[in-house]
């Protein structure tokens, strides 16, 4: 180690080594398997390069790659002198070791920039968040250009890297794919997280497929706005990979004494394979990031008005609809869009969040006091981001929506998109929300849309600001979200963007749940679940049974098969209910009590698929109790084959040693032949004349007894 300094950061079964080289240049020689709490042990050192290019650090391991220091990699740091200068060299200060927290100070003597390299460690749950923290000692002011959450190195060899992608109505597509030389991309600029891409990543060694089992490196941005994934492939074939708020037209001026801080990667390493991965992720959300008043509450049963009646919302109709979803056993009545403003289709009313008196004459709390006295939690959906130039709002303030000087504004869905970097927007925004949660009676509920992505973005009234909007406009939700917090803490908040296009790590600091696509297809939501529980915990993702056929592909999907898919996460019924006969009213009754019954090994317990969605045969997901005393076995089949043998699905995490007693039919096993031979995925309806193959589904329960 030449006497320089080196940490070990150590979880249960990973370890992360840092070691400060010559120059002061800081090394991350190991991300991986635990190899003890040696520094020296883990070989630190690393390759030169040629001797012609000894000063470069190609294809070294940095933990922090910045513009101006003698690499070519991609950067995670660009900043820029008032006088047109550019480029950082660090300087190394200090550590300081907080808890669980390490810190290691750098700074620039020529910028008088102070850089600080944060590094959190969950032990428990093998995960470490990273983020920088910058701040300006000098008396100028600095211009960052880029400000990335962390770099992660990994030695040279050959990867797959994992990433999600879609589009509305198709979103979390799981995609793999080879990294070669040079560098593959992928992140948003739409001012949101986005349909199209997720800000999560998992890379394993070439080639490796299992679930399972296998080496696997993973990170998830808890950052709702643009955001930037590279994975650089150097010419050595070692791997850099960085991630963090996405450079694309940004700049911030970070004045004397002003201090800038990224957003947390939180990232880790696993040897049980993708799944072990997600498992991971599912346990820090589920006891760090979600909100702490909310975080072991089960999640309602909710039934949301918006299938049944659009934005013709009238009260009688929607107390109809109540008393039919509470008969169904629901635990939550949402009234979607077209209870406010002027709000009888698309092209108004947003901005003005005030009750509809022709809809609901005696306002809300008519509707809401019949609710509750049904015994179901009250709530309603809102989009506070976005004003419509036919609202009293717009017309006041034309300017609070993006807009470009001289220029013709994009509607997207009829509407604009208001400036939550202005101070101003928020508080009116506030303003509305907090009477509309107050006035009215007890509000349980909010779903929070957002319909569009971004466009006109800019601040010309600040022109000193301008191209700070994008990060500001996310704090500001962030700032509003945390104020209804404090004021209603009975509020569960879901986050809605169009469907999965703001569902990240970093909106769920600050909201309960996320609705996961428009798309309530059950034969795409599998693909979309299974894609969204390798990333956060099926305790936040909201699934909806709604009408067939469906509105978004046509297919006629049988109800108890809609009903098994919208199990796997938070289960919520969407369809016209006041059409729904009798028969299927009661066997949705009954299939929301055995719901009611899975829901805590769903929404508490471990998830594993067992085997992943595809367009032809059975797939099956199992959740089981931490202690593995129960497990609930969710198995479909949207297309059969025929002549195809029934597939056998191998059990995880139970108790090897006890029996187990599956509660259908008294079936007798051990933890072990479960978990070594497995469960038959017989999804063939074989007694009749005619077997049937498609849209075949069941659930199982397996007690210890």
């Amino acid at each position: 180690m030449d006497g320089r300094p080196a940490w070990v950061l150590e979880t249960q079964a990973a370890s992360l080594a840092l070691w400060l080289g010559p120059g002061d240049t800081l090394y991350l020689p190991h991300w991986g398997a635990s190899g003890g709490s040696v520094a020296e042990a883990y070989l630190p050192r690393v390759s030169p390069n040629r001797p012609s290019e000894a000063g470069f650090l190609d294809g070294q391991p940095l933990a922090y790659p910045a513009y101006g220091m003698s690499t070519f990699k991609e950067p995670c740091l660009v900043v820029q002198t008032e006088g047109g200068a550019r480029g950082v060299r660090f300087e190394f200060v200090s550590d300081a070791i907080d808890g669980d927290s390490l810190e290691l100070q750098f700074q620039d003597p020529l910028l008088h920039l102070q850089v600080t390299l944060r590094f959190r460690v969950y032990a428990v749950l093998d995960l470490v968040a990273r983020s920088v923290l910058l701040r300006n000692l000098g008396s100028q002011t600095l211009l960052l250009e880029r400000v990335l959450s962390a770099a992660l190195p990994l030695p040279p060899d050959q990867y797959d890297a994992l990433t999600l992608h879609g589009q509305w109505g198709r979103e979390f597509t799981l995609h793999q794919q080879p990294l070669h030389p040079g560098r593959l991309t992928s992140g948003s600029t739409r001012g949101l997280s986005s349909h199209e891409a997720h800000p999560w990543f998992a890379v394993r060694p070439r080639g490796e497929q299992a679930e399972h089992h296998g080496r696997v490196w993973f990170g998830s941005l808890a950052w709702s706005g643009n955001w930037l994934l590279v994975f650089d492939g150097e010419r050595n074939d070692a791997l850099n990979i960085v991630i963090g708020m996405h450079p694309f037209d940004f700049s911030w001026r970070l004045g004397p004494n002003e201090s800038f801080e990224s957003p947390e990667l939180v990232c880790g390493y696993s040897e049980a394979g993708i799944g072990g991965a997600s498992r991971l992720l599912h346990r820090f959300e589920e006891t760090h990031q979600l909100p702490a008043n909310h975080r072991e509450r089960p999640r309602p049963v909710l039934y949301n008005s918006w299938e049944a009646t659009g934005f013709d919302v009238q009260v009688d109709q929607q107390v109809e609809l109540a008393r039919r979803a509470a008969a169904m056993g629901v635990e939550l009545f949402v009234v979607d869009d077209g209870w406010f403003g002027a709000r009888d289709h698309d092209r108004a009313g947003l901005g003005d969040w005030t009750v509809n008196l022709q809809k609901f004459p005696n306002g809300l709390r008519e509707l809401i006091d019949e609710v509750h006295r049904l015994g179901m939690g009250f709530g309603i959906w809102v989009e506070p981001e976005m004003v419509n130039p036919d609202s009293e709002l717009f017309r006041a303030h034309p300017d609070w929506a993006y807009h470009a000087l001289d220029r013709t504004a994009t509607l997207g869905r009829n509407q604009l998109v208001l400036n939550f970097a202005r101070p101003a927007v928020r508080e009116a925004i506030y303003s509305q929300l907090h009477a509309v949660l107050s006035e009215h009676g007890r509000v349980d509920f909010v779903k929070w849309d957002h319909n569009r992505a971004w466009t006109e973005v800019g601040w010309p009234e600040q022109p000193t600001q301008q191209r700070e909007v994008w990060v500001r406009h996310v704090l500001g939700l962030y700032e509003v979200l945390g104020r209804l917090r404090a004021a209603f803490p009975h509020l569960l908040i879901e986050s809605c963007a169009g469907g999965g296009g703001r569902a990240d790590l970093g909106v769920l600091r600050w909201t309960d749940q996320v609705w996961t696509s428009d798309n309530t297809d059950a034969a795409d939501r599998l693909t979309i679940q299974y894609g969204y529980s390798l990333a956060h915990s099926p305790r936040v993702m909201v699934n909806w049974v709604t009408d067939v056929p469906n509105a978004q592909t046509g297919r006629v999907a049988p109800l108890e098969f809609r009903f098994h898919v919208a199990m796997q996460g938070v289960l919520g019924i969407g369809g016209d209910i006041a059409e729904w006969s009798a028969s299927d009213l009661a066997s949705a009754a009954a299939l929301v009590a055995q719901y009611k019954q899975l829901r805590p090994l769903v929404q508490h317990g471990r998830q594993y698929w067992l085997r992943p969605p595809a367009a032809i045969g059975p797939c099956g997901v199992q959740y089981v109790a931490e202690d593995g005393a129960a497990t609930a076995v969710m198995l479909y089949q949207v297309r059969g084959l025929r002549g195809a043998g029934a597939r056998r699905m191998r059990l995880r995490h139970l108790q090897a040693e006890r029996g187990y007693r599956r509660e259908a039919d008294g079936v007798k096993s051990t933890g072990a032949a479960l978990m070594a031979a497995g469960i038959t995925a017989d999804l063939v309806n074989t007694g009749d004349r005619h077997p049937t193959l498609d849209w075949r589904s069941s659930v199982q329960v397996w007690r210890a007894v």
